[in-house]
């Protein structure tokens, strides 16, 4: 049986320097140590997350962020669909499912969506970690012919210490 897919938003990887937030910083360093760091799961970005990185405003922390990609077992995809990956994103900004200021957010839905990973990853309960939006990015995948069932979760909803 496959390792399940996995792809970490932005604010995943932030949430391992949240001082500000220690309950959800504890979890995610379990996270990354735990099953990140052992490969219990297949774990991707893309170059959206670099982008939404290189973005960030202190250059300490930047390079703090993306050394997480660098040290832990996690593959950058590329996508040969990228097209695909902006139509899909613009049609869940034209739903209303996110406003266009979270075009990132779109493109991580999407980039999931089409290249079928089995589960976002996000701290980010807003805009992406909750039942109502999946059900309505489903609904639009669904309607798109995008019928891989993904899901978007917190790292709290993949920690599990069972063999």
């Amino acid at each position: 049986m496959p390792k399940p897919t996995i792809y970490l938003d932005t604010s995943v990887i932030n949430f391992l320097y949240a001082d500000d937030a220690p309950e959800k910083k504890e979890i995610t360093v379990d996270f990354f140590d735990n099953f990140v760091k052992l490969s219990i799961y297949d774990t991707y970005v893309t170059e959206y997350v670099i982008k939404e990185i290189d973005k960030t405003l202190s250059e300490d922390r930047r390079k703090l962020l993306l050394k997480v990609i660098e040290d832990y077992p996690i593959k950058v995809l590329q996508s040969p669909s990228l097209s695909e990956i902006d139509e899909l994103a613009v049609a869940y900004l034209n739903q209303g499912i996110l406003p266009e200021k979270n075009f990132f957010d779109a493109l991580h839905v999407a980039f999931c969506s089409i290249e079928k990973i089995d589960y976002l990853v996000s701290w980010n309960y807003r805009h992406l970690a909750n039942i109502n939006k999946e059900r309505r990015f489903s609904a639009k995948n669904y309607e798109m012919g995008y019928i891989h069932p993904f899901r978007i979760v917190t790292p709290t909803e993949l920690i599990c210490y069972e063999s």
